[in-house]
């Protein structure tokens, strides 16, 4: 997840033409064989991993349906100061290399950010009015990206199936009992698990429940059939954020031992942290197996996150491994976002499991193209197969939208795609044919086996 943000201090802007320029990341582009270069460059991609917007008219509100998470928890007071990583903050050149072929916005130099923010602003606009619902598929199109995998809690019309396919979030269904000791936490648990409440709430409504359901067997129940349900509309995975409130070591409790924490806890009181983790590891692999059953692929993010209360160490993906790891969910595939950084080198090991698989998404959030493409070489020399080219795109401030981090992220993964094979033919790994053919197995075809589009 990385949402919408307000800018902190934005650095100085620098013109930027295009990417592959050496005002953005030198001669780094000079450094890809030609040949690699233009196989990477006609492929049409399947983006792993996104959050796209919806196009709303004049008189509506904002989408905020891109992520599940708030996207506004930001700083409230000086304690709860939001860093964002460099290549993220709005002075990187290569947002306005993006406005420029977006929007065609240029900008005058010297411009103060909240000058720059309303001519950007204004530029896009421009470009939405002329294609209307049509605009989301006109920013694939101009990214050469076929398909878009839309983390959402919901679609909408500007979001065509054939283009853009739906992944629902399922870490509600994690939180159905009293969730104050996730408020007592911090700010950023509060506005998190307030958020999971209200989206399971709406979904028992959605399911036609005026309450939460009484029993143990008819929330399991419930579960399933909301699974069901996503599929009938066409989801091809979910997805879970759980790394953003609590870390990733899942036990294997007993399905009784479960019960009984729902069982005591769902009327009243509040569970202590040890009960209600049972009941979470269990509902999570509940939802796991659900989702093998029902061919949908588990997506989970496994990396750094935003927010100054972040823990670091939960997205660490060695923690999943008795989850991979169980007879029970080897029918479920499990996919690790945002190339787990910054746990790159262990993640490449966990792609040994036969259902695990890993995407570029979110990579270039954290680092620039040479430090992102030594991440990708470390997946490509452990099993080429199983990687998943993506852009992560969400909207990061008011001037910065998704289809720019679509556009620069995309750039970027291109790049360093590029670079990490040509290493490894310079290094007499690969032939070139073999580079080729797995930057095309990156770009889309492990997403074609995967999913089965």
């Amino acid at each position: 997840m990385f949402a919408r943000f307000k800018a902190g201090h934005a650095l100085p802007a620098v013109a930027c033409v295009a990417l592959f320029t050496a005002s953005c990341h030198g001669n780094l582009e000079s450094r890809v064989d030609s040949s690699v270069s233009a196989e990477l460059t006609q492929t049409r991609a399947i983006d792993n991993h996104a959050h796209p917007a919806r196009v709303t008219a004049p008189n509506e509100p904002p989408d905020h349906e891109f992520d599940a998470l708030p996207a506004d928890v930001g700083p409230t007071d000086p304690s709860n100061e939001l860093i964002l990583p460099a290549p993220m903050r709005p002075g990187n050149p290569i947002f306005r290399a993006a406005w420029q072929d977006l929007y065609g916005y240029r900008g005058a130099a010297g411009l103060k950010p909240d000058a720059e923010t309303k001519e950007v602003s204004a530029a896009r606009q421009k470009v939405v009015a002329a294609h209307g619902d049509r605009y989301p598929v006109w920013v694939l199109n101009k990214l050469n990206t076929d398909i878009m995998l839309a983390n959402r809690v919901s679609m909408g019309k500007s979001l065509p199936g054939d283009r853009f396919k739906w992944v629902p979030f399922a870490d509600m269904f994690l939180f159905p009992l009293n969730n104050e000791s996730y408020f007592r936490l911090d700010p950023d648990h509060k506005a998190y698990a307030g958020s999971e409440e209200r989206l399971l709430h709406k979904a028992y409504l959605e399911s036609g429940l005026t309450l939460p359901p009484p029993s143990f067997d008819e929330y399991l129940t419930f579960v399933s059939h909301r699974m069901e349900r996503w599929k009938s509309d066409g989801a091809v995975a979910v997805k879970f954020e759980l790394a953003y409130l609590r870390d990733l070591s899942i036990g294997n409790p007993t399905r009784g031992s479960a019960e009984r924490v729902f069982t005591l806890y769902s009327q009243s009181s509040q569970p202590t942290n040890e009960e209600y983790r049972t009941l979470q590891d269990f509902l999570f692999r509940e939802v796991a197996g659900e989702a093998g059953r029902l061919g949908l692929a588990v997506h989970i993010h496994c990396a750094a996150g935003i927010g100054s209360y972040y823990r670091s160490a939960n997205g660490d993906p060695a923690k999943l491994e008795e989850v991979f790891n169980d007879p029970a969910l080897r029918g479920t595939n499990f996919v690790l976002l945002h190339g787990c950084w910054p746990y790159t080198q262990l993640a490449a090991t966990e792609l040994s499991h036969p259902n695990v698989y890993i995407d570029l998404s979110g990579l270039p959030y954290f680092a620039y193209p040479r430090e992102v493409a030594r991440s990708i070489r470390n997946y490509l020399e452990m099993a080429p197969e199983k990687v998943l080219f993506g852009s992560d795109a969400s909207p990061l401030t008011e001037s910065i939208g998704w289809e720019d981090t679509a556009w620069t992220n995309t750039q970027v993964n291109r790049l360093a795609l590029g670079l990490a094979l040509t290493g490894m033919m310079e290094d007499g790994e690969i032939t070139r044919d073999r580079a080729k053919e797995i930057g095309k197995l990156v770009l889309r075809e492990n997403a074609r086996a995967l999913y089965r589009f």
